[in-house]
């Protein structure tokens, strides 16, 4: 246990997967390269800036000097107020009134650093502290998350049953998400998983279409949304939507930032088409802030559904993993009752079973002498009671 204690006290920290990638690609390495100087596969590499593992020992510390982590790892920013009232970069921060619109640069991705430090301070003064946390995470996100779904899918049943399902993952997992250098973004993916997953269609609630905006701008602008490819609408809503960089947008939607800078272009393009406003802007910068403002004006348009409390959200998520840990139990017993039975009852050896009778045809007589009439049997006889006559014949005596 000292050992390893150690090695976590001298091991580099690392920044989050997303500025591993910025690095990288700052420094215009490809994975393959960094996969080659560390002494990993490419799907390690992969893995590490999409955050499904870290490098840890050696190769920690080689990734670290590789991509210049040790010094280019930020401060810790200092914690804002606990209990702040919209999230980090949503749509609905774009403009506090309906024809004010704010520049999409100025709304920083590292911003969800300050939602956790939030979460932080408010769950150091509560007794339940993961409990708390996660009250404040979900008072702080959920309501802006719910806009940004909406601009995803056009339904707000859909887009409150998105949300409820990420967050009620999101404390089923608290322990991972908690020490996540973003756990807004953490609970914004899984949302946006769950509300773009083919299998939604299934449901009957969610094929119904809701009744589209009165706006004939925001209307124009939905059905443009929603006729864009799911990748190509998640893309842009996420970059001029929420407001995260190109590298924090690819590394998001797992994609490289060169397929994450063509969807964002082909998506700008498709919504010029529908407002014919968006396209009057030269600069690229330009047409996001105006995309933002029209995305922001959209999300206010539809008001945010009643959520439920984060109480029911996390009695309803401990409800369902006793659920399914009760059912899981279940199915084991009855797996291990049925070999029980099947030992007990069957058979030690086995024994072939006699083959039926069948009716054999052209099979030929069976050969050698048959069965002696009685005129042969009196024949015999008197062939062996008479004496016959003949030459003397050598007969060997025993010594």
């Amino acid at each position: 246990m000292t050992q390893s204690t150690s090695e976590k006290a001298t091991a580099p920290p690392l920044p989050s997967p997303k500025e591993r990638r910025r690095l990288r690609e700052a420094l215009a390495l490809t994975e393959d390269q960094v996969a080659s100087a560390v002494g990993v596969t490419r799907a390690t590499v992969r893995a590490w800036e999409t955050g499904r593992s870290s490098p840890r020992g050696r190769k920690r510390e080689a990734y670290a000097r590789l991509i210049g982590a040790v010094a280019a790892a930020p401060a810790p920013p200092a914690p804002p107020p606990p209990v702040p009232v919209e999230a980090p970069g949503s749509v609905a921060m774009a403009a506090t009134e309906p024809d004010e619109a704010v520049e999409p640069e100025t709304v920083e991705p590292d911003e969800a650093v300050e939602a956790e430090a939030a979460v932080e301070a408010e769950a150091a003064v509560a007794p339940d502290a993961p409990a708390a946390a996660f009250d404040a995470l979900y008072q702080y996100a959920a309501a802006a998350l719910f806009q940004q779904t909406y601009l995803l899918t056009g339904q707000r049943a859909l887009s409150r049953a998105a949300v409820a399902k990420a967050f009620e993952l999101a404390w089923e997992r608290w322990p991972e998400v908690a020490v996540d250098r973003d756990p807004v973004g953490w609970v914004r993916a899984a949302a946006y998983e769950y509300a773009m997953s083919p299998w939604r269609r299934l449901n009957r609630e969610h094929r119904r279409a809701d009744p589209p905006p009165e706006a004939p701008a925001s209307r124009a602008l939905l059905d443009a949304l929603l006729a864009l490819p799911p990748s190509y609408r998640r893309t842009l809503v996420l970059h001029d939507g929420v407001g995260l960089g190109l590298p924090e947008t690819a590394a998001e939607t797992e994609a490289s930032t060169r397929a994450a800078a063509g969807r964002l272009v082909t998506a700008r393009a498709a919504v010029a088409e529908r407002l014919p406003e968006i396209a009057e802007p030269d600069a690229p910068a330009e047409q996001s802030a105006l995309i933002h403002e029209h995305l922001g004006a959209l999300a206010r348009s539809r008001p945010v559904a009643p959520l439920p409390v984060p109480e029911l959200i996390r009695t309803g998520s401990e409800r369902k993993a006793q659920l399914w840990a009760r059912t899981a139990i279940a199915f084991t017993v009855l797996i291990v009752g049925l070999t029980l039975i099947t030992l007990a009852t069957a058979p030690r050896k086995y024994e072939t079973p006699p083959a039926p009778a069948q009716k054999v045809g052209g099979v030929p007589p069976v050969g050698g002498p048959q069965k002696l009439t009685p005129q042969d049997v009196k024949l015999r006889k008197k062939l062996g009671d008479e004496v016959f006559h003949s030459p003397a014949r050598l007969v060997p005596e025993a010594g």
